[in-house]
């Protein structure tokens, strides 16, 4: 689980990146998963959720050098 305050210092470009490879973690856990490789189905929610942490952060940035 990633911190928010950790999220919030990243920068834009940076947030970015990660973001993308959270979704690729997250496409791989939900196949491992349906193959019954992992057990554990509450990785899969807290990697959502650190995903949703940043893309809110990140549209928070890009609103702010819009603005």
């Amino acid at each position: 689980m990633i911190k928010i305050d950790d999220i919030r210092n990243m920068s834009t470009t940076k947030l970015a990146t990660e973001s993308t490879k959270l979704r690729d973690e997250i496409a791989e856990t939900r196949r491992r998963i349906h193959m019954g490789e992992v057990q554990n189905t509450r990785i899969l929610r807290v990697k959502r959720r650190d995903l949703a942490r940043m893309l809110t952060v990140l549209s928070e940035q890009l609103s702010k050098e819009n603005a």
